[in-house]
C-alpha cells in the first residue's frame, strides 16, 4: 500500500496540531514519522486510522482518495496499550481478531502460528493482569498485525520489550516489510530509526521540517570529520586544510579524528595523510539520527 497525506490541517480550539502536513509513504518500505512530544505525530496517525478527520487536506491510498473500507487492510498499535485484563490471552487475541474481520476458524490458525513464533503458547489460557508489560505488548502486537493488512502503523512498539525482545519485534517489522507490507514507525529512538526505517519525516511544531531518505540526511548533516588509524606512535603534521579535534595512541597505532575545512575535498585530504603516513584505515564520520533530530529540532 502506498500511502500519502496531503496539506492535511487540524485545529484543536486555539491549538494547531498540523499545519498542512504531506508525507509519501512508499510501499513495502518502513517509514519513520519522528518528532518531539506535542508535535503532531499522534494527530496525524489519528487521521491515518480515521480516528479523527481533518480540517482540510487529505489522505490518499494508492494513489486514490482514502475510502472507509480502507481501515479493514490497516493494523494499528498505539501508543496507549488497551487490553482486557480479566480475559484469558487466547480469548482477547481471538476477540481482536474477529473485530478485524476474520472467521473463527481463519483467526484460530494465525493464532497458532504467531502465538508458536513468539514463544507465549503456554499464555494463551492465562489471564491478561497475569502477563508482564513485555508479556501484553507480545499480545497486543499479534493482534496489531493477525488479519495480515497491507498497512502497519506502530506507536512506540518497543516500550515494554527487554533488548531481545525487541531484537524479536524487529526482525518480524522487518520480515513483514520483505514480505510488502508498508510500515509506519512513530518512535524516540531513533538507534531503530537508522536500524529500520528507509525514509522518515520529522514533525516540530505541527509542520514537517524535514523529511526523506534516512541516509541521504544523515549525509546532508555531515559535520566533515574523518577518522584514521596512522601505524606508528606520533603525529605532528599541521595543514590549514584540516583540524585534529582528537589524537589517541593504542600500542603502535594512532587514532586521529580530523575536521576537513573549506576548500579542500574528501580525496585531496585523504591523501595528504596518505603521503605522509601509512594508513591503517579511515571512513567519514556520519551524525546519529540522534544527533539530527536535536540539531533540527533546536535550530
Amino acid at each position: 500500500m502506498y500511502l500519502e497525506t496531503q496539506d492535511v490541517v487540524k485545529q484543536y480550539a486555539n491549538h494547531l496540531a498540523l499545519d498542512r502536513v504531506s508525507i509519501e509513504v512508499p510501499r513495502g518500505t518502513v517509514f519513520g514519522l519522528l518528532g518531539p512530544n506535542g508535535a503532531g505525530k499522534t494527530t496525524l496517525i489519528r487521521i491515518i486510522t480515521r480516528i479523527t478527520a481533518p480540517d482540510s487536506g487529505g489522505v490518499m491510498i494508492d494513489g486514490r482518495p482514502y475510502k472507509k473500507e480502507d481501515i479493514y487492510n490497516i493494523g494499528y498499535l498505539p501508543e496507549e496499550r488497551g487490553l482486557y485484563r480479566k480475559m484469558k490471552v487466547g480469548e482477547q487475541a481471538m476477540y481482536m481478531a474477529q473485530l478485524r474481520g476474520m472467521s473463527k476458524k481463519d483467526a484460530h490458525h494465525h493464532l497458532m502460528i504467531w502465538f508458536k513464533r513468539f514463544n507465549i503458547m503456554d499464555w494463551y489460557n492465562r489471564k491478561v493482569e497475569e502477563l508482564s508489560k513485555g508479556m501484553q505488548q507480545k499480545v497486543q502486537f499479534i493482534s496489531t498485525v493477525i488479519h495480515n493488512p497491507d498497512l502497519l502503523i506502530f506507536d512506540e512498539p518497543f516500550s515494554g520489550f527487554d533488548p531481545v525482545n525487541t531484537e524479536i519485534v524487529k526482525n518480524e517489522m522487518l520480515r513483514l516489510k520483505d514480505e510488502g507490507k508498508t510500515i509506519i514507525l512513530s518512535t524516540h529512538d531513533m538507534g531503530s530509526v537508522e536500524e529500520l526505517c528507509d525514509n522518515i519525516a520529522l514533525i516540530h511544531k505541527s509542520e514537517v521540517v524535514l523529511k526523506g531518505n534516512v541516509y541521504n540526511i544523515r549525509k546532508d548533516h555531515r559535520p566533515n570529520i574523518f577518522r584514521f588509524r596512522l601505524i606508528g606512535n606520533d603525529f605532528d603534521f599541521d595543514h590549514p586544510s584540516f583540524e585534529v579535534l582528537s589524537k589517541e595512541l593504542y600500542h603502535e597505532y594512532i587514532d586521529l579524528r580530523i575536521k576537513k575545512l573549506d576548500g579542500i575535498t574528501n580525496n585531496e585530504l585523504a591523501q595528504l595523510i596518505f603521503d605522509k603516513y601509512e594508513v591503517v584505515s579511515y571512513d567519514e564520520e556520519l551524525p546519529t539520527m540522534n544527533d539530527v533530530f536535536i540539531k533540527t529540532v533546536t535550530k
